[in-house]
């Protein structure tokens, strides 16, 4: 059935029907996850990235209502310049955010639904969201991980963010039913950090070996999400203890400002870059660009499979 919501790209409307590889890209990530211009800088970098890898990007976002699925230059200004002020789009928010004409950006959640939507399978994104700290009392989990378990697209992260309780989202993806894989790792990386205590469900050692386990469980009729979990490199990587202390500090201050729901996560990058003095921002940009280059890896695998 034809969607006349969506609008894709010339550039990435001729791959798919070409069946050629396609990245998908979020847009949270260039409006509320890193300061102009690094924002827009980093998402003109991170697009070549994924070309370079022999697949097409498609960065997602809401401009004026249309679910747009591949964006022109001056679409990645207007979210980088507008920052803050753009919506931050999950799932509940794209009817209001199309019906009234707005611009969006998209979360990992709703990347998921526009990827889904144009046929696009692998979809790079720094870091998911997941079960946040305290969720004991709050039951702040985000939905970027019920999306995991409905939405048949495989999302190439560092793991979750580390502000996060990392035991317990792995416990809710577990039940979900979502496969954790590790690219060339056991561990699953905690965002900033290769570290994290905990382990993931299986150890991937090659962009053909996930294609074929994504093309498996697809072809069996096994609908949902793949998170793969992509290490930060080691030589960009942040001190564990001391992003603990940093989070700890985030954490209170957003306990101390009433921070709540799809606010926190801004929040709380935001307070860590100024409390590591502006590194994390660096590590920020850089695992997202290693983990393009790995989607464009299995995007391009998979094509040639699945």
């Amino acid at each position: 059935m034809k969607n006349n919501f969506l609008f894709l790209a010339p550039e990435v409307r001729a791959a798919l029907e070409d069946r050629r590889p396609v990245v998908a890209l979020e847009s949270t990530i260039i409006a509320h996850g890193m300061p102009y211009p690094q924002n827009v800088e980093t998402a003109r970098r991170v697009e070549s990235i994924v070309r370079a890898t022999g697949a097409v990007p498609a960065t997602c976002a809401i401009l004026g209502g249309r679910l747009c699925v591949g964006l022109a230059a001056d679409g990645l200004e207007r979210l980088g310049r507008g920052g803050a002020s753009i919506l931050k789009v999950s799932r509940r928010d794209l009817p209001y955010v199309v019906s009234h004409g707005l611009d969006g950006a998209t979360t990992v959640a709703s990347t998921m639904i526009l990827a889904q939507m144009a046929g696009i399978r692998v979809f790079a994104t720094g870091g998911i969201g997941g079960v946040h700290r305290g969720a004991t009392n709050t039951m702040d989990i985000s939905a970027d991980l019920p999306e995991l378990a409905r939405t048949s697209v495989a999302v190439v992260s560092a793991g979750a963010k580390s502000i996060l309780d990392l035991g317990l989202t792995l416990e809710y993806l577990e039940t979900q039913g979502v496969p954790v894989l590790g690219y060339q790792t056991d561990e699953f990386p905690a965002f900033y950090t290769r570290r994290s205590g905990f382990r993931v469900d299986y150890k991937m050692e090659s962009a053909l070996e996930i294609a074929q386990l994504l093309a498996t469980k697809w072809a069996m009729g096994l609908a949902g999400g793949v998170l793969i979990a992509n290490p930060v490199p080691e030589m960009h990587q942040l001190d564990f203890d001391d992003m603990e202390n940093a989070i700890a500090q985030a954490l209170a201050a957003a306990e101390r400002d009433g921070i709540r729901g799809k606010a926190t996560t801004p929040y709380l990058l935001a307070k860590i870059e100024n409390l590591t003095g502006g590194t994390s921002l660096v590590t920020n940009i850089e695992l997202v660009c290693n983990n393009a280059r790995l989607a464009g890896d299995v995007a391009v695998e998979l094509a040639g499979i699945y």
